[in-house]
């Protein structure tokens, strides 16, 4: 596919996003910006929601995980299931009740200033950081695909990757964002599709013969019971999955934003529900392609790449697979990439401007302006965090910027949970001590965790961080209680 044709792609699809935001963003206030008027069609945001939940990581890593844990992903899907559950009936209610923009304003009626600017601040720092990472990939697959030929640098790359996002998010926020990001999972979802249909036919397979085929190949485990171990056993998958939904999406004021534009708290509910049980079928295809792409790959005698996660991009893009494959592969890839890093941008406008600069005590022209020159910053820092990425990343750095990002949501869950299910005071000035302990608490136990446990952690260190987290808040409101006596 020559580097012309790619950049023709890209060229059509962003326009295609930039009118949408031409339409959506004129005359959007503040509150457009922010919240979406509170007009957003339920069913929209929930197909919005399942491309920024699949990031370009995603896109790209669920195949390859297929050849080393086959289909055990799917336990902490079915986990997720759960945690929306959680966020709808427990999360919602109270972030309608208080009528939020961002949901981090409840911890300071809860417990007080700090605990509110410690939740934000883990907010900013972790999704600054995670959504550098996806920018990252994106913008190195987009380096060796069609920029390496035109000879630009890494550096324009970046510039243009985030120039992009920022034309097509700076008037309309979260108004605009529904709708980009229901285009771009609907172009997500037919890459894979499409991906599947094609070997398929090369496979000379039906669809009772993809779906016999891969239930018949050493891919199509999808529980573990037996070695409690292993970081696929279905208790350490499922309860992961439930707690880093809650987390990573009840306490997240990214995708939360998109839910608090649902004009009420029931169609926001509805919005979830059916958010949550389609994340179950889609990420059951993404794991179907990873089979499939294995078992093609053995059958044409390409060799596996080193790295697992190239799998999806070798057989798309280098001639194994008709030309319409690596079309969609791109729009795949770029549509899953930005439909997470455009609201993780615009969220962080929203929580930095509101939680930090408190613009929801300016005059409206002047919020306006705050706003659009934070989103001009957070525009900047992503390409700076994501440059800094270029420099240092040594193959392995982004994963590891993702597990260590995750240890900042393990004081939110641990806030939140002491908030909701207490009725007690903290010492709120040492909040930002506990926020800042339990995580490293956390890394010193994974870190010995073979030595104390048997066996090394995975994702349920969130719970133990949580629960470090918890049980510091409860040290500071016995402290706190026995001052009072």
């Amino acid at each position: 596919m020559s580097p012309a044709f790619i950049a023709t792609i890209i060229i059509v699809y962003f326009s295609v996003l930039i009118l949408i935001s031409w339409i959506t963003g004129r005359k959007a206030d503040n509150d457009a910006f922010f919240r979406g008027s509170k007009k957003s069609p339920w069913y929209i945001v929930s197909i919005g929601m399942i491309g920024a939940s699949l990031s370009g990581v995603t896109f790209i890593s669920v195949p390859g995980w297929v050849g080393s844990t086959s289909m055990t992903y799917m336990q902490m899907v079915l986990g997720y299931f759960l945690g929306y559950l959680v966020i709808a009936h427990i999360l919602l209610p109270l972030y309608y009740r208080l009528n939020l923009t961002s949901i981090y304003s409840y911890l300071e009626e809860r417990f007080g200033f700090w605990s509110y600017k410690s939740g934000a601040v883990l907010f900013l720092l972790s999704r600054t950081v995670g959504a550098a990472a996806r920018l990252y990939i994106m913008a190195s697959v987009l380096q060796v695909a069609l920029f390496d030929a035109l000879n630009v640098p890494f550096e324009a790359t970046v510039l243009v990757t985030i120039v992009l996002i920022w034309l097509y998010t700076f008037r309309g926020g979260i108004k605009t964002i529904i709708w980009t990001d229901t285009l771009q999972t609907l172009f997500m979802l037919t890459s894979v599709g499409i991906t599947i249909v094609v070997i398929s036919q090369a496979m000379d397979l039906s669809f009772s013969g993809v779906v016999n085929t891969i239930s018949e190949s050493q891919f199509s485990q999808i529980f573990e019971f037996d070695d409690w171990s292993s970081k696929q056993h279905f208790v350490k998958q499922f309860l992961s999955g439930a707690f880093i939904t809650i987390v990573m999406t009840g306490l997240d004021q990214d995708m939360m934003q998109k839910n608090l534009s649902c004009k009420n708290l029931k169609e926001a509910q509805k919005n979830m529900h059916w958010y949550g049980l389609a994340f179950i079928p889609v990420n059951l295809l993404f794991l179907g392609l990873g089979a499939l792409l294995y078992m093609y790959a053995a059958k044409q005698g390409i060799a596996i790449p080193e790295k697992a996660d190239d799998l999806f991009t070798v057989i798309a893009m280098k001639g194994h697979l008709p030309q319409i494959v690596g079309v969609f592969f791109i729009l795949g890839l770029v549509a899953a990439a930005y439909s997470s890093a455009d609201s993780a941008l615009t969220s962080l406008t929203t929580s930095f401007s509101i939680d930090i600069l408190g613009v929801s005590h300016q005059s409206s022209s002047r919020a306006k302006r705050t706003r659009m020159a934070v989103h001009v910053g957070f525009s900047l820092l992503l390409a700076l965090v994501v440059l800094l990425f270029n420099v240092f990343n040594q193959g392995s750095i982004v994963s590891t910027i993702f597990n260590l990002a995750g240890y900042t949501y393990g004081p939110l869950l641990g806030l939140y949970a002491f908030g909701l299910f207490t009725k007690w005071k903290v010492n709120d000035v040492w909040v930002p001590v506990v926020a800042f302990l339990a995580p490293v608490i956390t890394g010193i136990i994974d870190y010995n965790a073979v030595h104390i446990f048997g066996a090394s952690l995975g994702f349920e260190k969130l719970i133990l961080n949580g629960a470090i987290s918890f049980l510091g808040l409860f040290i500071l409101s016995v402290s706190m209680f026995r001052k009072a006596k």
